[in-house]
């Protein structure tokens, strides 16, 4: 395949990939349509896991001003002793992100990390190949840690698997997990870090199957080259938790195929594999919102098949160990994709990837927060692509931070997205998103879409130790208000904690900081409670409800 730029790439391939189609004739046309409830039955007993305290995660990259102007900036007003914003550090911390992935993406896969540590007046400013940008490197691997402890967050570091070898992956193990003794748990130690990091959690490598991919590979060369860093990084360290560089997404040729022979070389030495997935409202999508605000079933789609490449790997293998999924690049992407967005021209902190999001964006992303509840079972970590100013839910300027809309269905993941996902099959009117028919260029395929479409999309999650509930709808009926009927089983809510929703009249319409609250949660009236509930969701809406149960 001709080496061609990421973006390039998936120009080509529509990043909503495989699955997109058409609306139904008669909501395309605005046909009146005779609207009945959607239906669900709450049962406890009937679960799909325990939620991972690892499923909202996040993703901060070396790159743009994520970093930079981002977390860290020593000249800001806001800065600490560290030259951590503590406008940015309270934000994370009242949202408790659960785990952060660091230092990338594409960054990673040309980042050397001794680069990053020791006196910062003796650290190189080096050229990332990445994104032409200058990286200063001023703030490095103990400037992560100590920024993580700070917001309470847990680190996911990324490997360098492109310029980088698997020895120098177990080094960095062995800088940060080993108390003392050791030539790398030596020289942490003379940074001014006396007690290990204790870094659990790695991503083997980033994107490797990409021809954007600083040292690119085929899947065989990257699984030996994967399993080599795994046992030597277990040798340091045996308690690590790695996660094998999984396919980019369905847009590649290789998908699935990739997935399968990396597995096949290093399946019993990892715990996990990634999947990378960013959506938007494009030509693939004609720039219909109907069609939009069903590609979190996108998001379904992958999961599944990547389960079945996994289990189908340990079948093959007779293993008895089940791999998780690391969902450890999910958003929506799709306006901040060429020229300068993405070019930084060799200077630093540019501003990159520093896209725009609007009501539907924040529609979808609710979307797929459901979808990632709805498969808690296999997905164990993930990570909301990125944090800060890149692609990011949190804006920064000199004076102050913005909520950006996907803000909310986010912050609505992290407190309420947690306890047991319930299993709940609704059933209610909807309409068709069938097969796009156009070819995708690079594969040969043609883009299949899901059939009939609820417009209601619900998730339920129970909290037993607290006793309560949430349920999480999704309307994607952009011109009438929709009735869920919430029958439960053995549980019987008592009283309304919350409910709140997310919608507006124009789904363009977003935050600046000059109108920070254009697109902001609202309260909605609280619907009567019993073992037979009707609840009223407003159109173009993402909404919790929460109740003691």
């Amino acid at each position: 395949m001709k080496n061609v730029s990421r973006r390039e790439f998936l120009n080509k391939a529509g990043q909503t990939g495989l699955a997109v189609a058409a609306t139904s004739a008669l909501g395309r046309f605005g046909i009146a349509q005779t609207l009945r409830a959607t239906r669900v039955v709450i049962d406890s007993g009937r679960q799909i896991s325990e939620i991972n305290p690892h499923l909202f995660g996040s993703f901060l990259e070396q790159l743009g001003r994520a970093i930079y102007e981002g977390i860290y900036d020593p000249k800001s007003k806001f800065a600490d002793a560290d030259g951590f914003r503590t406008d940015v550090m309270k934000e994370i911390h009242d949202l408790g992100v659960p785990i952060i992935r660091w230092p990338g993406g594409n960054f990673v896969s040309g980042y050397h990390w001794l680069d990053g540590v020791g006196p910062k007046k003796d650290r190189p400013a080096v050229l990332d190949r990445a994104w032409n940008t200058l990286e200063t490197n001023q703030f490095g691997t103990d400037e992560f840690i100590t920024w993580a402890r700070k917001v309470g967050t847990e680190p996911l570091f990324g490997l360098n698997f492109g310029t980088g070898s698997a020895e120098d992956a177990a080094a960095l193990v062995e800088y940060c997990n080993i108390d003392k003794g050791t030539k790398w748990s030596e020289l942490r130690r003379s940074h001014g870090y006396e007690q290990p990091h204790n870094v659990k959690f790695w991503c083997v490598g980033n994107e490797m199957d990409g021809p954007w991919q600083i040292g690119h590979m085929e899947a065989r060369e990257y699984g030996i080259k994967a399993a080599d860093a795994a046992r030597q990084m277990r040798n340091v360290d045996e308690s690590v938790k790695l996660i094998a560089c999984g396919s980019s997404g369905p847009f590649m040729p290789t998908y699935i195929t990739w997935d399968r022979t990396v597995l096949e070389q290093c399946y019993e030495y990892v715990d996990g594999i990634s999947l990378h997935r960013y959506w938007g409202n494009t030509e693939e999508t004609n720039n219909e919102s109907s069609k939009y605000l069903a590609m979190n079933l996108a998001m379904d789609r992958q999961i599944e098949e990547i389960v079945a490449v996994c289990d189908s790997v340990r079948a093959q293998k007779r293993s008895a160990k089940q791999l998780f999924l690391s969902f450890d690049e999910w958003n929506v992407w799709y306006r901040a994709r060429s020229g300068d967005a993405v070019n930084g021209h060799r200077t630093e902190a540019p501003h990159l990837l520093e896209e725009p999001y609007n009501l539907e964006d924040a529609l979808l992303v609710g979307g797929l927060v459901n979808s990632l509840i709805r498969h808690s079972d296999r997905v164990k970590v993930a990570c909301l692509a990125q944090l800060v100013n890149v692609i990011a839910p949190i804006m920064t300027n000199k004076d102050g931070i913005l909520r950006n809309t996907i803000f909310y269905p986010y912050a609505w993941a992290l407190k309420y997205g947690r306890g047991r996902a319930l299993s709940i099959q609704p059933e209610g009117p909807g309409y068709e998103v069938a097969s796009l028919g156009r070819p995708i260029e690079d594969i040969g395929l043609a883009a299949p879409g899901f059939g009939h479409v609820n417009y209601l999309d619900v998730m339920a999650t129970h909290q037993p130790e607290q006793k309560t509930a949430t349920i999480f709808v999704l309307n994607r009926d952009l011109e009438h208000e929709q009735e869920l009927e919430l029958n439960w089983h053995d549980l019987t809510p008592s009283r309304v904690i919350g409910f709140e929703t997310i919608t507006g009249s124009d789904l363009k319409a977003l935050n600046t900081f000059a109108d920070p609250k254009k697109v902001v949660p609202q309260t909605v009236a609280s619907p009567s409670v019993g073992s037979k509930m009707s609840v009223k969701f407003p159109a173009r809406s993402y909404s919790v409800l929460t109740l003691a149960v």
